[in-house]
């Protein structure tokens, strides 16, 4: 389905998913009848179900729904894009940026439409890796334009609040296809995101 605004949760789910929440807090030490706690198990179920709702979207019909034709063929960029998913090895958050740019090829796609495949693709269980790749590959498929490069920054909780416990640092992925496999075009791009447009 293309993307939507999601507020309304599949009761059948929600109450299967409640329950299971329930066996996890009283199997962890906590009561459940607690008054702060009582309602936890809903909420969760409910929270668990926004943070993957990319399994029931659909992104190429997303960029679909905004193809436009037109002539230009230089590089669009649209960087700083905020991106939340959650870690399919400890179901923990990471969180950061994702910075797109393509080259159309006759056909250029409605701005609003990049960050919302990255949210597609981010609402789901992931891992950074895969992430980069997907948003890549969906775009280089659906627009085929002249290139396409993303690059990814993220923070990730399972390694700042647990394990290894490193509070700083950030993980770096990129993906290239087309002209920006060209080491100039790919200059041009990591150089424009790095820089300080204000």
């Amino acid at each position: 389905m293309p993307y939507n605004k999601f507020e309304e949760y599949n009761i059948k789910v929600t109450d299967d998913v409640k329950d299971k929440f329930k066996s996890i807090i009283t199997d962890l030490g906590e009561d459940i009848s607690r008054e702060g706690i009582v309602k936890t198990p809903e909420r969760a179920a409910k929270a668990m179900q926004f943070l993957t709702q990319g399994y029931h979207q659909d992104p190429e019909e997303i960029l679909k729904s905004a193809m436009f034709k037109e002539d230009y063929d230089d590089m669009v960029i649209v960087k700083d894009i905020e991106l939340y998913s959650l870690c399919e090895h400890h179901m923990l958050p990471f969180f950061g940026k994702a910075h797109i740019a393509y080259i159309p090829n006759g056909h250029i796609v409605g701005l609003s439409k990049l960050p919302r495949i990255v949210d597609v693709f981010a609402r789901r269980l992931q891992v950074q890796e895969r992430l980069t790749h997907d948003i890549l590959e969906c775009i280089n498929k659906t627009l085929k334009p002249q290139g396409v490069a993303v690059v990814i920054e993220a923070s990730h909780m399972c390694m700042m609040m647990r394990g290894v416990q490193k509070q700083n640092s950030v993980t770096t992925t990129s993906g290239f296809r087309g002209q920006f496999e060209k080491i100039e075009t790919r200059t041009e791009f990591l150089r424009l995101i790095t820089a300080d447009l204000a």
